[in-house]
């Protein structure tokens, strides 16, 4: 069976060092000392990369151990640097880009590539995402889920999302720049609280401010299962029922009823709560995602998903045929 998962990231090995270039030490840079690869972000150590997140025939070889055939690649959210002015971030966005598609070129039936956008200047985002699609033929973009002081219902963002629905291009939202992270440094805290968050943050945001209801055929997915959404519906649900004063304010449909119109990966790490998402969701709006190559992401690729003991026809769904709903492409 065709396995295709939507929820895999990539970077280049090297990417401009902006952070030099700009006097900046927030910009994201790459450091290679023997066979150590360290990220630094604000001059400080962030993250250990290895080649897998770089080296595509490597990532075919690790991949093909758990049967899975094509893998949907994005940036690391790290890279949005949404906080610095556009033009200085639009090369690292530009470099990012060029580099999934040169992949996605050279490994056409293994590959198949979202773009990343500078949001903070949506006139450059437009322009970045028409390049995605007419020049680099990428199937979408991966957005985060918010934009500095901006939630994804901003009107500042409302063409960009509605370029992508005219463009044809998927969207995956992925958390990023974790709510109460100052607050909560410890323990991975705004990975393990904050990022969940972030996702519901964004749906909700996606619903109330009536995005959705705007643009009926944007194919939108949310990284991380949806993070807290899904499993908090009943209470936001509840809140929009009882306090439509503050809650449907610019959108008077039910939350539940876009649940057809929203894509989820199944990273959620627990069989309990994957069977909880498709009772919720339904099997056809479920794909699988993995967030590899980095710790957080399901290290088995697809176990949770064999190990529901669904049907032949739902396995079908979350394996590939929801994921291809999704990019609007066959394979």
């Amino acid at each position: 069976m065709l396995k295709i998962d939507t929820h895999a990231h990539m970077l280049p090995r090297d990417w401009p060092n902006l952070a030099e270039r700009f006097g900046d030490p927030r910009f994201p840079v790459i450091e290679h000392q023997g066979d150590q690869h360290h990220i630094y972000k604000d001059g400080k150590f962030f993250r250990a990369i290895d080649s897998r997140t770089w080296d595509p025939a490597e990532r075919i070889a690790d991949y093909a151990r758990f049967g899975i055939s094509v893998q949907v690649v994005s940036t690391v959210p790290v890279m949005f640097c949404y906080w610095a002015k556009g033009a200085q971030a639009l090369p690292l966005h530009e470099a990012l880009n060029d580099h999934i598609a040169e992949v996605c070129q050279q490994y056409p039936r293994h590959y198949i590539g979202l773009g990343t956008l500078p949001l903070q200047d949506p006139d450059l985002a437009i322009r970045e995402l028409r390049r995605c699609r007419e020049e680099l033929r990428l199937a979408g973009v991966q957005l985060g889920s918010h934009v500095g002081e901006w939630n994804l219902d901003a009107p500042e963002l409302f063409d960009v999302f509605a370029a992508c629905a005219d463009l044809g291009m998927a969207v995956l939202v992925h958390p990023w720049d974790m709510m109460g992270a100052s607050s909560m440094p410890k323990y991975w805290l705004p990975w393990l609280v904050g990022m969940p968050a972030e996702q519901s943050r964004a749906i909700c945001s996606l619903i109330f401010g009536g995005v959705l209801e705007r643009l009926p055929n944007l194919r939108i997915a949310f990284a991380h299962g949806g993070g807290s959404f899904p499993y908090t519906l009943g209470r936001i649900e509840h809140g929009h029922r009882m306090r439509p004063d503050l809650v449907a304010v610019d959108n008077e449909r039910p939350p539940r009823e876009y649940l057809s119109r929203l894509f989820f990966d199944s990273c959620v790490h627990d069989d309990a709560a994957l069977t909880y998402l498709l009772q919720t969701c339904g099997a056809d709006q479920i794909m699988l995602g993995t967030d590899y190559p980095f710790p957080l992401g399901e290290q088995e690729p697809g176990s949770h998903i064999r190990r529901l003991g669904l049907s032949s026809v739902e396995q079908s769904a979350l394996f590939h045929r929801t994921a291809r709903r999704w990019l609007g492409r066959d394979l």
